[in-house]
């Protein structure tokens, strides 16, 4: 369908925007889902919550290895549902919540690959000399991902995430 001026008009709504947030049990992880809610809230936007299982040094014996993997996945379930419960309070929306288990970097590239609607990456940075281990990978990498990487700074308190999300 074309405009009078011979444009193109698309005939379908574009997508929502989704922000993905990986989620721990860090002072920066909460900044991060912060900001992605009420980012979320102002621009109509869906969030989708990644909680990482690291892939553990150790290997035990196959129960013993079967038992630490099932509490290692309850707990980053229950991590999940916290996060979860803490968007809907601040904003009223609910996620898309998603557990892997793996490599960091590696497990948020593939959950990018396998979601192409994710419109930015929403990581928080630590406050102090190192900013964390995600930070520095996808800040160092933020020229070959598919989507926005936003980095909230650790120093920014809840007023200041506020004002700018």
């Amino acid at each position: 369908m074309t405009q009078e001026d011979g444009s193109a008009q698309a005939d379908s709504v574009a997508a929502p925007r989704v922000y993905l947030v990986i989620v721990d049990e860090t002072p920066e992880a909460a900044r991060a889902l912060r900001f992605a809610a009420r980012r979320a809230l102002r621009t109509g936007a869906q969030v989708h919550l990644l909680v990482l299982i690291p892939r553990g040094d150790f290997v035990a014996f196959g129960s013993i290895q079967a038992t630490i993997e099932e509490e290692a996945r309850d707990r980053a379930e229950m991590l999940a549902s916290l996060a979860a419960g803490s968007l809907a309070s601040q904003s009223g929306l609910m996620p898309t919540i998603a557990v892997r288990s793996g490599d960091g970097p590696e497990a948020v590239r593939v959950y990018l690959r396998d979601h192409p609607e994710v419109s930015a990456l929403v990581i928080g940075a630590a406050a102090g000399a190192s900013p964390g281990p995600l930070t520095i990978h996808f800040a160092a990498q933020a020229g070959t991902l598919q989507c926005v990487l936003m980095i909230v700074p650790g120093g920014a308190d809840e007023a200041r995430i506020d004002a700018v999300s």
